[in-house]
């Protein structure tokens, strides 16, 4: 593992896959996810699969694109968000 200063600024999912975060699953709802943003102070959120893989990440700019949406629930989960390569989002329901 490679040491890393604290003001080093990833520049790729890569690296931001190297760093620490708050770990979620996909069953928590958009809104839980940006609280524990909130909490935690994080601009970026670790999907994890049933067995505690890091599967992918989400950022609070993605969460607040979804939640600001006009076809947005309270219901919406994290496994309902569907990325692109380009990093658009979008529901799959």
């Amino acid at each position: 593992m490679q040491q890393r200063s604290v003001d080093a600024t990833p520049t790729a999912v890569v690296d931001v896959m190297d760093t620490a975060g708050p770990q979620v699953w996909a069953a928590m709802t958009v809104e839980v996810a940006l609280s524990v943003m909130a909490s935690a102070r994080a601009e970026h959120l670790f999907l994890c699969d049933e067995d505690g893989q890091c599967t992918g990440l989400i950022t609070r700019a993605q969460l607040t694109v979804v939640r600001d949406s006009p076809s947005y629930t309270d219901q919406v989960r994290l496994g309902d968000i569907v990325g692109d390569a380009s990093g658009v989002l979008e529901f799959s329901r």
